[in-house]
C-alpha cells in the first residue's frame, strides 16, 4: 500500500476523530443545560399544599435571584404576553381562580393597596383560568384592577405555579427574577402584596394575634350562625331568620362540585322520606346561578329550600370554602356542631339530629 493512500486513512480517522469528540461535547454540554433544568423544576415542587387554599411545611418554588421560566399566555383580550413583556416594571404575580374561596376572601385586599402598587411601579398579574368574561367580571366588581392571564385548562401555562394551589404569588423585580420568596395561601399573599405596596396598611384579612390567621375551618360549636338573606332558587328571598325557632341543618354546596351532587340526592331522598316530619329545618347554600340551580333542583327533585350565594360571601362568614359542608344550628340559631365535612358526615348529622325525641343542644 502506498505512503499516499495511508495518509489519507490517516487523514480520515483524525477527520472522524474530531467529529466524535464535537458529538461527545454537545451531549455533555447538553446534559448539562438538562441537569439544570431538572433542578430547577425539581425546586419549583412544592413539598406540601392541599387543596384547602393553606399549606403545612414549607415549599420551594422558583429560588430567589433566579428568572421566571418562560411562558406565553393570553390576556382576556386575546393578546399574548410572555415573561418579557412584563420586564421593567415589578410584578406581583397571582395564581388565581373564580372558583377559589381562599381567593375571592383576599381580593379586596389587592383592591385596597392598588394605589400603592401604581406609586410603587408594581403590577399586579393574575394567572387564571376559565370564561375570559367572568375573570373580567371577578376582578371589575370588587375595583381591582390589574392584568389577567389565562391558562389553558388542562396543560401547559406557567411553569413556576406547576403543581401549586391558589392563591399563590411571586413577587418579580424590574429584570424578571424572583425577588421574594413564594407566598402561598391566603395569609401569605396578602403579607406579600403588603410588602411590595410598601405600607403598613391594615387589611381586611388581618386578625389579632389570638385569631391572626383566615378561619378555614369553620365556625365552632356554640357560636351565634351569621345572619343572611339571599336569593332563593323559587324566588323571593331567603333569610336565616326565617328558621329561628326550630333546629337547621345548613348545608354549603356548589354546582360544580361532584360530591355535592351525591350528597344532592341523598338529602332529597331523605327529606321526602321525611315530608310529614317537621322536626328538623333543612337550608342549602349553593353558589352560580340562579336557572342553572333551579335547573339541577328540578332534576334531582329537590324539595327543600335553595338559597344562591354571591361566589363565598356567605361561606366566608362560617369560616370554611370547601363543599359540601353542614352546619348543625339549634332553636337559637346558634351552631349546635362542629362542621361536617362531605357527603357522609352530613347524613349522618341530618340522620342524628332528625331522631324522634333527640334534643339539638350546643355543644
Amino acid at each position: 500500500m502506498s505512503s499516499v493512500v495511508l495518509i489519507g486513512f490517516a487523514v480520515v480517522e483524525i477527520a472522524l476523530l474530531v467529529l466524535l469528540a464535537g458529538v461527545v461535547y454537545q451531549l455533555f454540554q447538553q446534559q448539562g443545560r438538562m441537569l439544570v433544568q431538572l433542578e430547577t423544576i425539581e425546586q419549583m415542587i412544592p413539598e406540601i399544599a392541599d387543596s384547602a387554599g393553606h399549606h403545612e411545611g414549607r415549599r420551594r418554588g422558583v429560588p430567589v435571584a433566579m428568572s421566571i421560566p418562560p411562558f406565553k399566555l393570553p390576556d382576556l383580550d386575546g393578546a399574548m404576553v410572555t415573561q418579557d413583556d412584563l420586564e421593567g416594571r415589578r410584578v406581583l404575580l397571582v395564581n388565581w381562580s373564580t372558583t377559589c374561596g381562599f381567593c375571592d376572601a383576599i381580593i379586596d385586599d389587592l383592591a385596597k393597596l392598588q394605589d400603592r402598587f401604581a406609586k410603587r411601579d408594581v403590577d399586579v398579574v393574575l394567572v387564571s383560568r376559565g370564561d375570559p368574561e367572568e375573570n373580567r367580571r371577578f376582578v371589575e366588581e370588587r375595583g381591582l384592577r390589574c392584568r389577567i392571564l389565562l391558562q389553558p385548562e388542562e396543560n401547559g401555562g406557567i411553569a413556576a405555579f406547576a403543581g401549586i394551589g391558589t392563591p399563590a404569588a411571586y413577587l418579580i423585580d424590574e429584570h424578571g427574577r424572583v425577588a421574594k420568596p413564594m407566598a402561598l395561601g391566603a395569609d401569605e399573599v396578602p403579607s406579600l402584596a403588603r410588602e411590595a405596596a410598601g405600607r403598613q396598611l391594615k387589611l381586611s384579612t388581618e386578625r389579632p394575634v389570638s385569631e391572626s390567621r383566615i378561619q378555614r375551618e369553620g365556625l365552632p360549636a356554640g357560636t351565634p350562625a351569621p345572619i343572611f338573606s339571599l336569593p332563593s332558587v323559587s324566588g323571593g328571598k331567603i333569610s336565616l331568620e326565617q328558621f329561628q325557632g326550630s333546629p337547621t341543618l345548613l348545608v354549603f354546596s356548589d354546582p360544580e362540585c361532584g360530591p355535592c351532587d351525591v350528597l344532592a340526592d341523598d338529602l332529597a331522598q331523605w327529606h321526602r322520606a321525611r315530608a310529614d316530619d317537621d322536626g328538623l329545618a333543612l337550608l342549602m347554600i349553593s353558589r352560580g346561578e340562579v336557572e342553572a340551580n333551579r335547573r339541577k333542583v328540578e332534576e334531582r327533585g329537590i324539595t327543600f329550600p335553595v338559597a344562591i350565594q354571591p361566589r363565598w360571601k356567605v361561606s366566608k362568614e362560617y369560616g370554611i370554602f370547601a363543599t359540601p359542608v353542614g352546619f348543625l344550628l339549634d332553636e337559637h340559631g346558634v351552631i349546635a356542631r362542629d362542621v361536617a365535612r362531605g357527603p357522609e358526615e352530613i347524613m349522618a348529622l341530618a340522620r342524628d339530629s332528625s331522631d324522634d325525641g333527640k334534643e339539638v343542644t350546643t355543644r
